[in-house]
C-alpha cells in the first residue's frame, strides 16, 4: 500500500512537471502575440500544475491523517487549483469567440467564487475521520459533475462558432470526450463507490487524466497556432480586398474601375447593348462634413455607394474614384435610356439620408458618356465623363452628356487656372470703389469694393470677363480671401494716410460664406489691420442665404455681434424670399439694378420697388438701390423713402487714386 502511494506521488510529480512545461510554452506564445485568451489558458495550466504538485505532496506525506491540518491545507489548494483550472480554461475559450470581452471586475468575481467553492468542498466534512464517503462525494463526485458541465458547455460553444479552423474542431471533440468522462465517473462514484471494480476504474482514470490533461495542453498549442494562421489568412484576404475596393464604402477603387470597364464593355457588346458610364459628384459635400462632422460624412458616402450598388438597373461597375466622386456604369440599349438613367441616379441621391437621427439632403452633378460610341478605352471614358461632369458643375446643370469638343474647352480652363493662380500670387487683381450715397444726408456713407484684373497683356478686365471661369475652377474662395485681405489692408492704409475711416462693402460668394472658418478669418484680418468692425460690410446674394438658411442665419448673427454689417445683394432676382425677410437678421437690402433701370417709366417695376422699400422699412431694414443712372431715378427713390443709392449717376467705380480725392478733402 505504501509503495502504491509513493508511485502515485512520483506520477503526480511528473504530471506537475509536464503541466508546468506546457504553461511555460503557452506563456512564451502569449509574450509573442499578446492574445487575452492565451493568458487565461496559461493561468489555467499553472493552476493545474499547482494542484498536482499538492497531490504529489499528499501522497508523499502519508504519515499525516486525512483530518490533519497539513492534509486539509493541501486538499484546499488541490480543490482551489482544480476549480481555477476549469474556470480559467472556460474564460479563455469564451474570449476566443466573444465580441464583448469580460471586464476585469467580472473575472475577479468569478475567480473568487471558484476559490470559495474549492475551500468549501475541502473544509466541509474534513474534521471527522469517519466521514470518508461524504468527503469523497464532495471533493470527487461533485467536482467531476462540475467539470462535465464545463467541458460540455465549451463543446457546444465551439460548435456554434461560425469560423472553425482545424484545431478548433479538435478542441470541440476533445471537450465532448472529457465531458463524457467526467459525467460517467461522477454518476459511477455515486452508485458504485463500494464496488471493487470501481476502485480499479479510479486507478485507470488517474493515468487517463494524466494523458488527457497533457493532450489538452497540446490542443491549446495547436489552437493558438491554427488561430494565428487563420488571422494571417484573414489579413491577407483583407489586404487583397482593400487592394481592389475602397476601404470606406466597399465600392471598387479607381484601379479596379479601370480594369473592370473593358470587361463590362465586352459583355455589353455581346448583349447587343452599349455601356453608359456616369460620373457622379455630390454637391456641397465639404459643407456637409463641416456641419455634421467627418464621421457622418463617411457614413453618407457609404450610404450613397450602397444605393448605387443596389440600383434596380443592375449596374456593371460601381466605384468610388476619389472624395465624393462615384462612377456608375450600366448597359443601355438606346441613347434615350441614358437620360432616364441620369434621372434615376438623381432620384437615388436625392432621397434623404438619416444618419444618427439627422436628416441630410443630397444633390449631385452627373456627367456621362457612351461606349463604344465615344471611346473603347477605360481611361478615355473616365476623362470624357469627367469633362461632361465639369460642364454640369460649371453651368449648374443636373446632368450633361459628353459631346466632341469638350476637350478643347477643358484645356482652355487649365490654362486659365494657371493665369488666375499667377495673378493671385503676383497681386494683379486690384480694387475699384463705387461710392454709396446716403440720400437723406446727401453724404457718401461708404463704398463697394469691386474687383478688376490688371492683366499684363489684356489690360483692365471687368469681373464678367473672368468670374465665370473662377467659379467653374472652384477658385471663388481664393478670390474672396484675396479681396477681403486687400480690402482690410486698403482701409488701414487710408486711415494711416488720411486719418479717415470709410465703410467698405465686400461681396462674398456662396463658397466663402459657407466656410466654417469665415468668422475666424475675418477676426484675424480685423485684428491684423486694426480695423473697427463697423467699417467692414459683407454682401451676400439671397440665393446664398436661402440655400442653407439656418446656418446662414447663425453666421449672420455672429457677424453682427462682432459689429459687422451684412447686406443682401441683388435682392429680388433670386428666391421669392419676402416671407423669409423677417427671419434674416440683415442690416441692408440692396435692390437689384434690373428693377431700377425702367421703374421711373414702368408702373410694374415702380410698384415692385415701392413694395420692397415699404416692406423692408416695416421689418427695420435699410434699403439701398443699385444702378441709379439719372436724376429722375434719384428723385423718385428719394420720394419713395429709399435710404441710399449707388450707380453711375452718383459715381462709376473709381480707382483707389481717384476715390482718395474724397478722403483728402477737409
Amino acid at each position: 500500500m505504501m509503495g502504491n502511494m509513493f508511485a502515485l506521488g512520483f506520477l503526480y510529480t511528473f504530471e506537475t512537471i509536464v503541466y508546468s512545461l506546457l504553461a511555460f510554452l503557452v506563456y512564451s506564445f502569449y509574450q509573442g502575440f499578446g492574445r487575452q485568451y492565451v493568458k487565461y489558458w496559461m493561468y489555467s495550466l499553472l493552476s493545474l500544475s499547482i494542484s498536482y504538485a499538492c497531490l504529489a505532496c499528499q501522497h508523499f506525506l502519508v504519515q499525516f491523517e486525512d483530518t490533519s491540518s497539513v492534509q486539509i491545507a493541501l486538499t484546499s489548494v488541490i480543490q482551489v487549483g482544480q476549480y481555477l483550472f476549469i474556470l480559467l480554461f472556460c474564460i479563455g475559450c469564451y474570449l476566443t469567440r466573444a465580441k464583448n470581452q469580460l471586464t476585469e471586475q467580472t473575472i475577479r468575481w468569478l475567480v473568487l467564487a471558484a476559490m470559495l467553492l474549492g475551500l468549501v468542498c475541502s473544509v466541509t466534512f474534513s474534521f471527522d475521520q469517519q466521514d470518508v464517503f461524504n468527503r469523497f462525494y464532495l471533493r470527487e463526485s461533485f467536482a467531476d459533475f462540475i467539470f462535465a458541465g464545463a467541458f460540455l458547455m465549451i463543446s457546444f460553444m465551439l460548435f456554434e462558432h461560425k469560423t472553425r479552423h482545424f484545431s478548433a474542431r479538435i478542441l470541440m471533440i476533445y471537450s465532448a470526450i472529457l465531458s463524457f468522462r467526467y459525467i460517467l465517473s461522477s454518476f459511477a462514484s455515486v452508485i458504485f463507490l463500494t464496488s471493487d471494480w470501481f476502485q480499479q476504474l479510479l486507478t485507470i482514470l488517474v493515468s487517463f487524466d494524466f494523458g488527457a490533461n497533457a493532450i489538452l495542453g497540446y490542443v491549446m498549442l495547436l489552437w493558438m497556432q491554427g488561430a494565428e494562421r487563420n488571422v494571417a489568412e484573414k489579413a491577407i484576404s483583407r489586404a487583397s480586398y482593400l487592394g481592389k475596393h475602397d476601404q470606406l464604402t466597399g465600392a471598387l477603387n479607381r484601379e479596379q474601375v479601370i480594369e473592370s470597364l473593358p470587361t463590362a464593355l465586352i459583355d455589353a457588346v455581346n448583349n447587343h447593348c452599349k455601356l453608359a458610364v456616369f460620373l457622379i459628384d455630390l454637391k456641397r459635400f465639404k459643407f456637409i462634413n463641416d456641419t455634421f462632422g467627418l464621421k457622418t460624412g463617411d457614413m453618407i458616402l457609404g450610404e450613397v455607394a450602397n444605393r448605387l450598388s443596389d440600383s434596380i438597373l443592375l449596374p456593371k461597375v460601381v466605384g468610388r474614384l476619389s472624395g465624393d466622386s462615384f462612377i456608375f456604369a450600366v448597359e443601355v440599349s438606346d441613347d434615350n435610356q441614358q437620360e432616364k438613367v441620369a434621372k434615376h441616379l438623381h432620384g437615388l441621391i436625392s432621397r434623404p439620408c438619416f444618419i444618427n437621427g439627422q436628416e441630410v439632403h443630397l444633390q449631385a452633378s452627373v456627367g456621362y458618356c457612351l461606349a463604344p460610341v465615344d471611346s473603347n478605352d477605360a481611361e478615355e471614358l473616365l476623362q470624357q465623363a469627367n469633362l461632361a461632369l465639369f460642364q454640369a458643375e460649371s453651368n449648374n446643370i443636373a446632368s450633361v452628356k459628353y459631346v466632341a469638343g469638350m476637350q478643347s474647352q477643358g484645356r482652355k480652363l487649365v490654362e486659365v487656372e494657371k493665369e488666375i493662380r499667377r495673378a493671385l500670387a503676383e497681386q494683379e487683381f486690384i480694387l475699384y470703389f463705387q461710392p454709396q450715397l446716403n440720400i437723406v444726408t446727401n453724404r457718401i456713407e461708404g463704398v463697394e469694393a469691386l474687383i478688376r484684373w490688371q492683366h499684363p497683356e489684356k489690360g483692365i478686365l471687368a469681373p464678367a470677363e473672368f468670374l465665370d471661369e473662377v467659379e467653374a475652377l472652384g477658385l471663388s474662395g481664393d478670390i474672396d480671401n484675396y479681396v477681403l485681405e486687400l480690402t482690410c489692408k486698403t482701409n488701414a492704409r487710408w486711415y494711416q494716410k488720411y486719418k479717415r475711416r470709410v465703410a467698405i462693402a465686400v461681396n462674398l460668394s456662396a463658397v466663402e460664406f459657407q466656410d466654417p472658418k469665415l468668422i475666424t478669418k475675418i477676426q484675424a484680418l480685423l485684428l491684423k489691420y486694426d480695423i473697427p468692425p463697423r467699417y467692414l460690410e459683407l454682401e451676400i446674394t439671397e440665393n446664398v442665404v436661402m440655400t442653407e438658411i439656418n446656418s446662414a442665419m447663425d453666421t449672420i448673427v455672429v457677424l453682427q455681434n462682432m459689429g459687422i454689417k451684412v447686406s443682401i445683394d441683388d435682392f429680388g432676382t433670386g428666391y421669392s424670399s419676402l416671407a423669409y425677410l423677417r427671419k434674416l437678421p440683415i442690416d441692408t437690402i440692396k435692390i437689384d439694378r434690373s428693377f431700377i433701370t425702367e421703374f421711373a417709366t414702368n408702373d410694374s417695376d415702380l410698384t415692385i420697388v415701392k413694395s420692397m422699400i415699404s416692406l423692408s422699412h416695416g421689418l427695420g431694414k435699410r434699403v439701398l438701390a443699385e444702378g441709379v443712372e439719372s436724376l429722375g431715378q434719384l428723385d423718385l427713390l428719394r420720394k419713395l423713402g429709399c435710404d441710399a443709392v449707388q450707380g453711375y449717376f452718383i459715381n462709376p467705380p473709381l480707382t483707389e487714386e481717384k476715390f482718395t480725392r474724397y478722403l483728402s478733402r477737409k
